[in-house]
């Protein structure tokens, strides 16, 4: 058994529209709720509440005059939102980084939770909601085969609604193939060009924000000379949405599709381990890196990969694969600019990307003996950092839709 998401788009009646806004506002106040309680007993007694503690507290919320509204919304909704903050306060402890914050109505991302009792149906294309009278209709353009578990109903900030079904899917996890260095392949991630393949093999970057970027500007100094709160803003910053999103679905497509020719070509999969974090924090860099997304990119390809039985083998994200001759010389004077270098040993000129691709397969490769990383005893392996004698493991983890 495998899980999968699938998400459709909703067509809700302007009363539904009333019903699922009331949902989102209700998820997003027990949360503040919780999260709220649960630092201030922290503070005062050092004491650290459980969701279930909290969750305690529902039934005189809904009795209580100020916040009778909660009766509307359906239970097992804000049942969920207790437990998404509590997996957010054991996120941040397990990855000391991203304490909890406060929901605002603002937020791009509005979201809610339905455990239990939905149910999709295809004939009639429509899924049914707890506390919804009547079935809201919804574009079903693929079936899936299994067991519905949780939806999640989402509103996009142009105003449209999404429903992303979590099933449980009556498949099993393909075990991972044999590593085989003719089957594998290397992939170094760049700016200039998206991806090298240690094949030779090109991927362009489509650079779709930067194609975009100078419409964004133009309707963001539209929405700025605009009064605070007026309708006219409204329309603008909607209009702005719109364009975001265009760029964030033509990004998406591209990378469902590499990350999909990926996978279905190759029996092994090798590249960095690039934090993006980090990498952001260079300003000069921020906006390219954040149009080719490296982080949902390496989130695409894991999950899919698991599904196939493909494995990924990571080197650590020091290791000179751009600065390394196949004779064993560390170019210790490349800089990000040079994208073709001459070795001064052997004379050898290398293209920087397809140097490092190959690099990047046989660092990789180097525990598994399957191959060798040419010129080591020539040359002495003292030059060689120790996190490339490292053994790469193979990681399959992740789900996805």
């Amino acid at each position: 058994m495998i899980l999968k998401a699938y998400k459709y788009r909703l067509c809700p009646t302007k009363e539904q529209e009333v019903l699922i806004a009331k949902h989102l506002g209700s998820s997003r106040w027990i949360y503040n709720y919780a999260l709220d309680k649960k630092v201030k007993a922290y503070q005062t007694n050092k004491e650290s509440l459980s969701r279930f503690q909290i969750q305690k507290d529902l039934p005189s919320l809904k009795k209580a005059e100020d916040t009778a509204w909660l009766k509307e919304v359906n239970s097992q909704t804000l049942q969920a939102s207790l437990e998404n903050m509590d997996k957010a306060f054991t996120k941040f402890f397990r990855d000391k980084k991203g304490f909890p914050k406060f929901k605002s109505k603002h937020d791009n991302r509005q979201s809610f939770s339905v455990p239990q009792n939905g149910v999709v149906d295809f004939e009639t294309g429509t899924i049914s909601l707890p506390k919804f009278k009547k079935p809201i209709k919804c574009k079903l353009h693929r079936k899936f085969n299994g067991t519905s578990k949780t939806l999640t109903i989402s509103k996009t900030p142009t105003g449209k609604y999404f429903v992303s079904v979590l099933v449980e899917v009556n498949e099993d996890i393909k075990p991972l193939k044999p590593i085989d260095e003719n089957k594998a392949v290397g992939l170094d991630i760049g700016i200039k060009t998206f991806a090298v393949l240690s094949n030779g093999e090109e991927i362009q970057n489509p650079k779709h924000l930067k194609k975009s970027l100078k419409r964004l500007k133009k309707q963001q100094r539209k929405v700025s000379k605009k009064v605070k709160g007026s309708n006219n803003r409204k329309k603008a910053v909607k209009k702005l949405a719109v364009l975001h999103e265009k760029v964030s679905n033509k990004r998406n497509d591209f990378l469902h599709k590499v990350t999909a020719k990926l996978v279905s070509e190759h029996d092994t999969i090798c590249l960095e381990t690039l934090k993006a974090s980090n990498m952001m924090k260079n300003h000069k860099l921020a906006q390219a890196l954040s149009d080719i997304s490296i982080g949902r990119f390496n989130e695409i390809l894991e999950y899919k990969a698991k599904w196939n039985g493909v494995n990924i083998l990571r080197i650590g994200q020091f290791q000179p694969s751009s600065r390394m001759c196949t004779c064993g010389t560390i170019n210790k004077e490349l800089k990000l600019s040079d994208r073709e270098w001459v070795c001064q040993s052997c004379g050898e000129i290398h293209n920087r990307d397809l140097l490092a691709a190959n690099n990047i397969k046989r660092f990789a490769f180097v525990k598994n003996n399957t191959t060798g990383i040419v010129g080591f005893q020539a040359c002495g392996d003292e030059g060689l950092p120790l996190s490339v004698k490292q053994e790469a493991q193979p990681i399959a983890s992740g789900v996805g839709g």
